[in-house]
């Protein structure tokens, strides 16, 4: 299957920093490499309708920057390879919006939106126990609260990334 199309939410240079430094010592640790810019999805689809994009670019820019914070991990998928993220709360501002702009999608999955930022993905099923306690380990007195300065829309298959809120800043790892 191809990348969706995104409506997203990219954290601070610091934030995201630290992030693929915890990539990377996963990977130390002889963990699958994770190459995903760290980001917060708020819906997708296969080719979002513009209308979507239209709301979002209404709705976003009064609830960015956007602080959320860390309040535990979940594993996404049923099959052989599996997800693991952590699971975020933020503001009800944005929570109501991103409900909304999901709602839209008629790809989506209606007005749910369960915040979460992946740390894990496409991870074979067998090794999700050790990947989470490795996780735990290099986490847990830290990495509790991220800020999203910036949403966007992002089409990978054109590799375009349209801000429609907060920095305007060129996302070079997008």
């Amino acid at each position: 299957m191809a990348s969706p199309e995104n409506i997203l939410l990219h954290l601070s240079e610091d934030d995201e920093q630290q992030v693929r430094d915890v990539f990377t010592r996963l990977e130390e640790r002889g963990f699958p490499a994770q190459q995903q810019t760290p980001h917060i999805t708020i819906t997708f689809s296969p080719n979002m309708h513009d209308d979507v994009v239209q709301r979002a670019a209404e709705l976003l820019p009064p609830v960015i920057p956007a602080a959320f914070q860390r309040v535990g991990s979940v594993v996404f998928g049923t099959k052989r390879k599996q997800t693991v993220a952590w699971l975020l709360e933020t503001t009800d501002e944005l929570e109501i919006a991103a409900r909304q702009i999901s709602a839209l999608n008629p790809d989506g999955r209606g007005p749910r939106w369960i915040p979460h930022l992946t740390v894990g993905l496409r991870l074979p099923r067998e090794i999700i126990p050790d990947y989470i306690r490795a996780l735990d380990e290099l986490t847990s007195a830290h990495l509790k609260e991220f800020t999203a300065v910036r949403a966007a829309f992002w089409r990978p298959r054109a590799r375009e990334l349209t801000v429609l809120a907060g920095t305007k800043a060129s996302c070079n790892s997008c």
